[in-house]
């Protein structure tokens, strides 16, 4: 099948542009891929990952074709391709994983062996990533499709919840898997650092997981207000004082049960100072604020290099951390890309069955392709919202 196709592309630090691009074929590189399957996109997102790679403050080289959140119908497949068919729509997990090496058996989708040779793990439209072709586009093309792909069972019914089954890629089970490494359970005290679109879904999760009290501390006040629409407490981070202090006026405590960490390298510091860069300060104030013998989830994206960063040891990926005080009150930790496979199915039941209203919690807005460079510059200027693309004009309005 040949037909255009157009992507949204990174040109250089602070610029996209949608342009036209090459239709997927099934093969990687040099060779077919008989297990892959080329997809009609119906909904892919922006995410603040994208957004470090778009300011500049990781090594993504221009040229590349963005997105890693993906939910489309299937054109063609692969002669390999058993179980998924024409006409199947399908939520595509960021990770890209072979689901034969050692990691993919125990489940450790996130770090496959296979799909990229500079280090484990990879993802689709991402800086050295495996050099995969993002979805930000109207066709994309999916390998190990039998194994990565998750099919909607009913596709007039996965369209009508469309808004939320778009997150299933990755902020949903990202959040949720932030939680569940953070050990957030029934009863639980839980602070999220951040209230972008992972941040607020890890609040949602949080909630679906049985927390007694979510609380939401971020810099920008439609996010927070955000937050507190669907019942979450709030710390606003721009104002001075003692973080221990703010948590006591909710809790009657000083620390909490779990903390996640939704903000990654990029964070800001407090109070006063909250204009300046401080990449460290939200895995320290998780160890001051974590009680002794808790876990801190940390989903929040950390990177080996930032050529943005304020200091030598920063742009290498090294953080002046307390990790003393983390080892004295025997926290553990947890990193890395979320294995959406872990989270995906049985987060898909919960908005079938109307138990979650995930899209509502972080806000979606629907936006067209074109509409994409604009988006990521509201996105970029704090808007408290998750945009979705429809590059089709697939969605119903």
């Amino acid at each position: 099948m040949n037909a255009a196709n157009r992507g949204v592309v990174y040109k250089g630090p602070g610029e996209v542009a949608v342009e036209s691009i090459a239709y997927p074929e099934l093969a990687i590189g040099n060779r077919k891929c008989e297990h892959g399957v080329i997809l009609k996109v119906v909904t892919t997102n922006i995410c603040g990952s994208d957004q470090h790679m778009v300011r500049g403050r990781t090594t993504a080289p221009s040229g590349l074709v963005l997105g890693h959140e993906i939910t489309g119908l299937v054109v063609e497949c692969g002669r390999d391709v058993e179980f998924i068919q024409p006409g199947d729509l399908v939520s595509v997990p960021f990770n890209i994983a072979c689901g034969r090496c050692r990691n993919c058996k125990e489940g450790r989708t996130g770090i496959c062996l296979n799909v990229n040779p500079s280090r484990p793990g990879a993802a689709y439209g991402y800086v050295d990533m495996g050099g995969w072709v993002g979805g930000q586009t109207e066709y994309v093309m999916v390998p190990y499709a039998d194994f990565n792909l998750l099919k909607f069972p009913d596709t007039d019914q996965a369209m009508e919840k469309i808004k939320d089954l778009t997150l299933l890629s990755d902020i949903f089970p990202t959040g949720f898997h932030g939680c569940v490494t953070a050990g957030v359970g029934p009863g639980s005290t839980v602070y999220i650092a951040g209230a972008g679109p992972v941040g607020l879904a890890a609040a949602v999760s949080a909630q679906l997981l049985g927390a007694a009290c979510v609380i939401v501390g971020d810099m920008v006040e439609d996010r927070l207000a955000q937050a507190r629409s669907f019942g979450c407490e709030t710390i606003d981070l721009t104002q001075d004082g003692d973080m221990a202090d703010k948590i006591e006026v909710i809790l009657g405590e000083r620390e909490v049960d779990a903390f996640v960490d939704c903000v990654g390298f990029e964070a800001h510091a407090c109070g006063c100072n909250h204009g300046k860069e401080a990449p460290a300060t939200v895995l320290n104030s998780a160890m001051s604020l974590t009680r002794a013998g808790g876990q801190i989830g940390i989903p929040g994206l950390y990177v080996t290099e930032d050529p943005g960063a304020a200091d030598d040891a920063a742009k290498q990926g090294a953080l002046s951390m307390r990790f003393g005080l983390g080892w004295a009150k025997s926290h553990s930790f947890h990193t890395g890309q979320c294995p959406v496979m872990k989270y995906h199915r049985p987060l898909m039941q919960a908005i079938l069955f109307g138990k979650v209203k995930i899209a509502d919690a972080v806000n979606v807005q629907m936006i067209t392709l074109d509409q994409a460079p604009q988006g990521y510059a509201d996105f970029d200027g704090g808007a408290a919202k998750k945009f979705v693309i429809d590059p089709h004009g697939s969605v119903p309005t």
